[in-house]
């Protein structure tokens, strides 16, 4: 794990502190209403990177034991052997009915998540983006959160930059490419259904942020020993790298091997989710039209039995994208 005092992880630290907008602390007090005794509440996604209300909150939930979070045995099985369990909630603030779903992870696997040996990209994909902590039970918790941040971005510059054009022992990238051709790997990784425009936006909603982690990574894999020099090009818009070229092979390698384990656990993971989630089929129309444009029809029978009759026009849209 990254160093607690390391340059990454204060700015993580300084990202999770930032002022969390009221809407979301409505949300995170419903979800401690509904799931007790929490480490920590971390927001991300969309509505924090858009600045809006509009939409699904995105929250992760942070716990010490799942056997303490479920009052049913299946429920803390099934975060154990598959985490994480992802749940809906609602609630009223300021006479608007506001909606997220939050993911529930104890922070040992959440730790372990975000490490390179970690073979899909689930976490540390959504953690090397910002978040902001919304709820934390003491400053030991709000540290954890920061260290396992700074550790997502690592892993993931680590990961994947071995994929951008390289000759011999180097590598000269732009920091945009970089986070732009992470970010469609990992979104593919899980067949996530996200367009070309919703994947560069990412990148472009904080791109001074961006670059700044990035190379502050560099640094951080250059102290451990992973790559042997990182240096600035054209005013620190663009690196070059140099490393062993049998590294980078074995990371691309791994990496092949790799994808297709990320996305059968991904599918398990949504098949999982049609048993915690409530509706989640009409969850699930509202993401893919929101990010592929494209409206889609469920008839009668479909939405009544969404398990047997409406998944194959749902993976027809999958496969589209």
């Amino acid at each position: 794990m990254i160093e607690a005092d390391s340059p990454l992880t204060r700015l993580v630290g300084r990202e999770l502190a930032a002022p969390a907008p009221e809407s979301a602390l409505a949300l995170a007090r419903a979800i401690r209403e509904e799931r007790g005794d929490l480490s920590s509440i971390l927001f991300y996604g969309s509505c924090l990177r858009r600045k809006s209300d509009e939409g699904i909150f995105d929250f992760y939930v942070l716990v010490d034991r799942y056997r303490d979070t479920y009052q049913k045995t299946w429920l803390a099985v099934g975060n154990a052997i598959l985490p994480p369990n992802v749940f809906y909630i609602e609630t009223e603030h300021a006479g608007v009915t506001l909606r997220a779903k939050y993911a529930v992870l104890s922070v040992a696997d959440f730790e372990a998540a975000v490490q390179p040996r970690c073979i899909h990209p689930y976490i540390w994909a959504r953690f090397a983006q910002p978040s902001v902590v919304v709820y934390a039970r003491d400053d030991d918790a709000r540290a954890a959160a920061a260290r396992c941040g700074a550790q997502a971005i690592v892993t993931l510059i680590q990961r994947l930059m071995v994929f951008l054009p390289a000759s011999q022992r180097s590598q000269r990238f732009s920091l945009s490419a970089l986070w732009q051709r992470a970010f469609a790997m990992t979104y593919g990784a899980e067949r996530r259904a996200e367009s070309d425009d919703h994947i560069s936006g990412i990148y472009d909603s904080a791109p001074e942020r961006y670059d700044e982690a990035a190379v502050h990574a560099f640094e951080e894999l250059k102290r451990v020993g992973w790559i042997e020099r990182a240096s600035a090009r054209g005013g620190g818009q663009a690196y070059e790298i140099e490393m062993s070229p049998m590294r980078r092979g074995w990371m691309r390698w791994r990496w092949q091997l790799s994808r297709p384990v990320a996305r059968t656990l991904a599918i398990m993971r949504l098949l999982k989710t049609a048993f915690t989630f409530g509706d989640w089929v009409t969850y699930a129309i509202f993401k893919l039209e929101r990010h592929t444009g494209e409206p889609i029809e469920l008839t009668p029978r479909q939405r009544r039995h969404p398990l047997i009759f409406g998944w194959p026009v749902i993976w027809r849209v999958y496969l589209r994208r």
